[in-house]
């Protein structure tokens, strides 16, 4: 009888000692268990933010090499974020500021030597919605430069009449800028001369590679 009792009280010890372990255990994980739950909450909260803010996100590959293109932000200023992969050397991420928003993106490999242009088509902010290209072009593969877009002023028949509401297209290997045409006295909402194309095309320049007008037509 003294030998069962023995056995029994050291099972009752053994068991105390077990639930004060797991007590103890419990009750460390407890606040952990609060701070990774915080943490969570945290961090799908900043994912739900930083989607709410994104106004723009595009993903386009051509040859092996892909870009993502997001824009960011609130208001008429937006951070433009233009993420390359698959470069040999460099695929840094280039951050941009915006005035206005990005309206699409596309790729092409406009001058046919193997490797993709992204071309970013931008248009202001206001009642005029002015458009802008912001263009890369990939270097043999290994790197990008960006592309110079001149400013519709600098060729005066493309110019004429000209007051925003632009729109884009890759047509073939050629950039296309679409807008509709002004007359004296128009009002911005209400054209009355037509709409003008004038298509560009992509052409080496001493610093980088660039952007030449090709041909103007209206219709």
């Amino acid at each position: 009888m003294t030998r069962v009792m023995k056995q029994l009280k050291t099972i009752l010890l053994t068991l105390v000692g077990v639930l004060t372990i797991i007590a103890c255990k419990n009750k460390d994980a407890k606040p952990k268990i609060e701070e990774n739950n915080i943490e969570n909450i945290s961090i799908i909260k900043d994912s739900i933010q930083n989607e709410l803010q994104t106004s723009f996100h595009k993903t386009l590959a051509l040859q092996n090499i892909s870009f993502d293109v997001k824009t960011s932000g609130e208001g008429s200023i937006l951070q433009l974020s233009i993420q390359p992969k698959g470069l040999e050397i460099d695929n840094q991420n280039i951050i941009l500021e915006i005035y206005g928003e990005v309206v699409n993106a596309e790729i092409e490999d406009l001058n046919s030597d193997g490797f993709p242009e992204i071309l970013i088509y931008t248009i202001s902010a206001g009642s005029g919605s002015y458009g802008n290209v912001i263009g890369y072009s990939v270097n043999n593969g290994k790197s990008i430069s960006q592309i110079y877009f001149p400013e519709i002023s600098e060729n005066k028949e493309a110019s004429s009449g000209y007051m925003g509401h632009d729109e884009f297209a890759i047509i073939e290997t050629r950039l296309a800028r679409r807008f509709p045409v002004y007359k004296d006295g128009d009002t911005n909402n209400n054209p009355t001369g037509g709409t003008r194309q004038i298509e560009y095309k992509l052409k080496n320049g001493e610093a980088s590679r660039l952007f030449v007008i090709d041909k103007i037509s209206e219709y």
